[in-house]
């Protein structure tokens, strides 16, 4: 996505009735040391939504991320998450563009391709691979801001997927990319949610360092102006 340079004026009754949009973030991790560290980077201070603070990689599900092809298909522990926290009437075409949107975005804000060099798609120069993907949670903007996102959070270990840790370039969507340590991140400034979504990756690594597939999903999300913390 490129950067959002203005906000337009939301009305009250749009604030109440804007509704979230699917989106998808990534924590890339790299477990090469002692300490886990985290992909970040400084979204640009034109944005709209959350501007100059860290965050993961992500941004909103794109209508053409069903379109795209991929190399290895979601784990089905993963998808079984998915469909127990989106409902019934969440199509697998849906949910797996959700994760396809995560390493679009990845790809886009940091260079990065988690897949095989491929020239079968238009929009990316390889086909995705999502099998090492786990779904570690999901959190819904709270009414009253200027965008709403329904976030599916994702996390990969570099090791798995390939990649250099080495090789990540700044883009016009975050700046400053950086590895910091999954339990000091005193170094970056970022918004709330993100520390609370670090919190249940911490507590995902504490109960199994390798992070297996299929564990219970924390859902983060406003009821009546009270902070909700479901598990699904």
């Amino acid at each position: 996505m490129q950067p959002e340079t203005a906000a337009p004026p939301v009305s009250a009754k749009a604030e109440r009735t804007l509704r979230p949009r699917d989106a998808a973030s990534i924590m890339l991790l790299d477990r090469s040391n002692a300490d886990v560290r985290v992909l970040v980077g400084r979204r640009h201070r034109a944005h709209v939504f959350m501007p100059d603070v860290h965050v993961f990689p992500g941004g909103r599900r794109d209508a053409g991320d069903r379109l795209i092809r991929w190399n290895s298909d979601i784990n089905p522990a993963v998808l079984d998450r998915l469909k127990a926290g989106c409902g019934p009437r969440a199509t697998e075409s849906r949910l797996r563009a959700i994760a396809l949107a995560a390493l679009r975005e990845l790809h886009e804000e940091a260079s990065i391709a988690i897949g095989s060099v491929s020239s079968a798609n238009t929009t990316l120069p390889f086909l995705p691979d999502l099998a090492n993907l786990r779904y570690i949670a999901r959190a819904i903007t709270p009414p009253g801001y200027p965008r709403r996102f329904d976030t599916h959070f994702f996390a990969v270990f570099v090791d798995e997927a390939g990649i250099d840790p080495m090789d990540i370039r700044d883009s016009r969507e975050l700046e400053d990319l950086r590895w910091i340590d999954v339990n000091d991140v005193s170094s970056v400034t970022m918004p709330d949610i993100t520390g609370i979504i670090l919190d249940a990756l911490r507590e995902n690594l504490a109960q199994d360092p390798s992070l297996p597939f299929g564990r219970p999903v924390p859902f983060f999300h406003t009821r009546h102006g009270r902070f909700i913390r479901d598990v699904f």
